[in-house]
């Protein structure tokens, strides 16, 4: 091996074992001292992951429905203040989380922007489940919108032209060709915005605090139990949040791996 060879190996194995031993670290700990089995049937950590889980659920369906079109506006058309929408849209990604939730709670909070309103209907979102899940969108969601225009951006026209020449609706072609073509993209996307929602922290406790079985997700249980000075209690619920992110990514290369040899197998 030449010396670039050894410097790229070196660079990338520092990274990588920085990156890994942290986590191994932790999962190391909670495995040795038994604490994991015991967060696994405390009544506390089921039930924040089982609300982590809901909420994820909740929020990402709510990014792919009004994130898709977005998507596809800003990677098929050209619209004055396409630029604006853009910056807009990559904000929260430089936000800290803790601004993120002051600004959500300046305008959904009882004496918020649209608070008077809300209030009118009968809706009290701050320090609810629902403030959970804003929370998770609005940080979570450009991560979604970014990877799912990169990936209708990389779709051939061609294509798409083609199918349309062939009877294909404008829905159709969408769902028939755009989507496939674009599911890696699309994918990874998905991945990146419900891992980003599941380790949200501070806008969830700004916006939507730290009420057990009602707003505590599983970083919050995490938080808690470090700040009440029960080490290995924290140590076992932050292990068992990197399984389960764990278990979701394994299960995401093994659906493209197995696609992959589906495509393989057709060609």
């Amino acid at each position: 091996m030449n010396r670039r060879g050894l410097l790229l190996g070196l660079a990338a194995g520092l990274l990588t074992a920085f990156l890994a031993l942290p986590v191994a670290t932790l999962v190391g700990r909670a495995l040795g001292s038994g604490a994991l089995a015991g967060a696994i049937g405390s009544a506390v950590v089921r039930e924040a992951l089982g609300l982590s889980l809901v909420t994820t659920a909740a929020s990402l369906a709510i990014t792919i429905l009004v994130g898709t079109p977005l998507a596809f506006l800003l990677a098929r058309r050209r619209f004055p203040g396409a630029s604006i929408v853009e910056v807009v849209i990559d904000l929260p990604l430089v936000l800290p989380p803790s601004v993120a939730g002051l600004a959500l709670l300046l305008v959904f909070g009882r004496r918020g922007l649209l608070g008077e309103s809300l209030d009118a209907a009968g809706l009290a979102i701050p320090f609810t489940a629902i403030a959970v899940v804003l929370a998770q969108v609005f940080v979570a969601a450009p991560f979604y919108v970014r990877a799912a225009r990169a990936g209708i951006a990389s779709v051939p026209r061609d294509l798409e032209d083609a199918a349309r020449v062939d009877g294909a609706s404008e829905p159709g072609v969408f769902r028939h060709v755009m989507v496939p073509l674009a599911s890696p993209a699309l994918a990874a996307g998905l991945v990146m915005s419900w891992a980003r929602s599941l380790g949200e922290f501070g806008a969830t406790i700004l916006f939507a605090g730290n009420v057990a079985g009602r707003t505590q997700t599983l970083p919050l249980v995490v938080y808690a139990e470090f700040g009440a000075g029960d080490l290995d209690a924290a140590i076992a619920a932050a292990t068992v949040l990197v399984l389960a992110a764990l278990g979701v990514l394994v299960a995401v290369r093994l659906g493209r791996r197995g696609r992959a040899l589906d495509l393989a197998g057709v060609v």
